[in-house]
């Protein structure tokens, strides 16, 4: 190569799902969200909400992503800038282990600048420090190493987390269940679905506390030639 790529590419975002958009959805259950996705987007279970003392277990928000790669926040410290009130910061490091990709000052940077959650497929690091600011996070886990900011590494371009594609202006939900991502181009399909199944799982919901023992749909395959017992 003859010359040297950028050290960091940022892509500025372009789309974002409005208030109302965000608010049918913030208090759905994650569950629910992936039943309307055809049961899937979902993060890989690794990735969980950080349970460490009062933080909160439940956020909702806009993605911006960053692209960092191992043992580097480049991508995270250059995403700063460009942080709007409800995004939820999505960090990927290609599932590294080596160092935190970020720590409680950058975080207390994300909130400050109005972030209501971070993501991301690797570790962060001061516990005590991220008490303290109080944001939400949904992580592999906790080390005390730390990173490099050398790059390069892209702002806004889609990245995989958790096994699940991201891109800057999707929809971002957490809970004790999971993290789910909504594909922007979904968030209106969503939003119907979703209000769909609350009234199915509300319907069943009942029948269970009635003392149902098998839903019915499974009663009538059972007694169908559709099923042969041996």
């Amino acid at each position: 190569m003859l010359e040297e790529p950028p050290l960091l590419q940022i892509q500025r975002p372009v789309r974002r799902p409005t208030d109302a958009q965000i608010a049918a959805l913030k208090d759905q259950p994650t569950g629910f969200l992936c039943d309307a996705m055809d049961g899937k987007g979902g993060l890989d279970p690794e990735l969980e909400l950080l349970d460490i003392h009062a933080l909160p277990t439940r956020f909702c928000g806009v993605a911006l992503t960053s692209d960092n790669g191992p043992d580097d926040l480049l991508g995270l410290m250059g995403s700063l800038s460009l942080i709007q009130p409800g995004d939820v910061m999505v960090a990927a490091t290609g599932a590294w282990r080596g160092s935190a990709v970020a720590g409680d000052r950058v975080l207390g940077m994300c909130r400050n600048s109005g972030a209501v959650g971070f993501v991301t497929d690797g570790l962060v690091r001061d516990h005590e420090g991220l008490v303290e600011v109080g944001l939400p996070i949904v992580c592999a886990g906790i080390t005390p190493n730390s990173p490099y900011t050398k790059g390069p590494a892209k702002v806004g371009t889609p990245v995989v987390v958790g096994g699940v594609r991201i891109e800057t202006g999707d929809l971002i939900v957490a809970d004790r269940t999971g993290t789910v991502v909504v594909p922007f181009d979904l968030i209106d399909d969503v939003i119907a679905t979703v209000q769909r199944i609350e009234g199915l799982e509300a319907e069943m919901d009942g029948k269970v506390a009635a003392g149902q023992k098998v839903p019915g749909a499974i009663e009538e395959l059972l007694s169908s030639d559709k099923v042969r017992w041996l």
